[in-house]
């Protein structure tokens, strides 16, 4: 019995031995795997670390020619035109007013009740979309100062010239030329003192710190489904005209609306609507790279003088507004003339109507008293009263002072 179980534990000793070896093995197999996978990934990430060497060094030469609609496909607008943003491939048009606002803080409360109700007014008005926009600007003080170095300037060139002539005053001897002049002096030299303090103020002013100026506008779309119609047989200029006449009125009428709440607005160029796009689109970059420099780089120097087109149209636009409005002023008074006749003749004909009726009821009551002709020729009289006038009055087409004449004659 022992040498049975001592043959037993022996046995099971070299399976758990076997399992072991066989599990030793698998191990084995399951790394070496994962180091020659490890190795592949390694050889690829080298590979492409060599690419993007490769692309690295390839960039800013460009393979193939840019194209301009990679650009203007990130672009949310088409082009601008006549103070119009084109949008859509051309089938929006768009306007923008810039409004000044009102000082809502300082107004009385009846003043307020005033704006309030223009605003309310404004928008029951409205009978097509519009959308508000402000924008905040870093406010550029260079022009404002060049202007005040330039007025300062004007201010010494005068105050030498008053010295001149105050010195002729003093060759020749006139004390009360003399006076004068000496007193606008110092009166203009006090200006000028101001204004070179003015100057100083903000220039430290302004850098010390950027001022914001906040703008608020108002954007007017037309879309140029609005026209109706067959605009195949239009050319892409005059849909350009006619959608730029329909909008410049609606815009026209978006102003005088905010006026009545105090208000006032313009409408942008086209210069003002690239500066409004610019500084949309680069907010940053605005402050730095200010679209008054390109301005001031004179880019547009090859334009020509004439009048501009924009002008022209707006002028045209105006005075068929104007003739337009006459018509309907002159044809609304004759209407308005012919409907007072016509009421007027009807009254008069009712009124001959209640005379005629009268007349033969008078008549009747004294039927027994008269002649039987004589009865029946009153009554043919009396209702003769009005027919000849009124024929005589569709006939007669002549002045009034022949009529008059005439009916006198009759009468002797």
């Amino acid at each position: 019995m022992d040498l049975d179980r001592i043959i037993l534990i022996f046995k099971i000793l070299i399976l758990i031995l076997i399992l072991i070896v066989i599990i030793l093995l698998f191990s084995y197999l399951i790394l070496d795997r994962k180091k020659i996978q490890k190795k592949k990934e390694e050889f690829v990430d080298i590979g492409h670390e060599e690419k993007k060497e490769d692309n690295i060094k390839g960039i800013g030469r460009f393979k193939e020619n840019l194209k301009q609609e990679s650009i203007m496909e990130f672009l949310e607008f088409d082009e601008i035109k006549d103070n119009m943003i084109v949008r859509k491939n051309k089938t929006q048009y768009v306007m923008v007013l810039q409004c000044n606002g009102v000082n809502y803080d300082l107004m009385s409360e009846s003043e307020k009740v005033a704006v309030e109700e223009g605003f309310v007014q404004f928008l029951n008005t409205l009978r097509f979309p519009i959308q508000l926009y402000v924008q905040s600007r870093t406010l550029n003080l260079k022009d404002i100062i060049q202007d005040y170095k330039n007025r300062v300037e004007v201010l010494g060139t005068d105050i030498e010239n008053i010295n001149l002539k105050i010195k002729q005053a003093l060759s020749i001897g006139n004390r009360a030329l003399r006076e004068k002049l000496e007193f606008e002096k110092r009166r203009k030299t006090n200006v000028l003192e101001y204004g070179i303090n003015i100057i100083e103020y903000v220039e430290r002013m302004s850098s010390n710190k950027n001022i914001l100026q906040q703008k608020t506008f108002v954007v007017v779309p037309y879309y140029i489904g609005e026209l109706g119609g067959n605009l195949e047989n239009f050319s892409k200029d005059e849909i350009d005209g006619m959608c730029f006449s329909e909008l410049y009125t609606r815009t026209q009428n978006v102003a005088s609306s905010l006026a009545a709440s105090s208000v006032t607005s313009r409408i942008l160029d086209s210069e003002e609507l690239a500066e409004l796009l610019y500084v949309a689109y680069n907010r940053d970059e605005s402050e730095l790279y200010q679209f008054s420099k390109a301005l001031d780089a004179q880019y547009d120097a090859l334009y020509s003088v004439g009048k501009d087109v924009l002008e022209k149209k707006e002028k045209i636009i105006n005075d068929e507004l104007s003739l337009d409005a006459i018509d309907l002023a002159t044809s609304s008074i004759l209407k308005a003339d012919r409907r007072k006749k016509e009421e007027d003749s009807r009254e008069e004909q009712s009124r001959k109507e209640k005379i005629k009726q009268k007349a033969l009821n008078l008549v009747e009551e004294y039927q027994d008293q008269l002649n039987s002709k004589v009865y029946d020729y009153t009554v043919q009289e009396i209702e003769k009263y009005g027919i000849e006038e009124n024929k005589d009055n569709a006939n007669d087409k002549t002045p009034t002072k022949r009529k008059v004449i005439k009916r006198v004659q009759r009468e002797e």
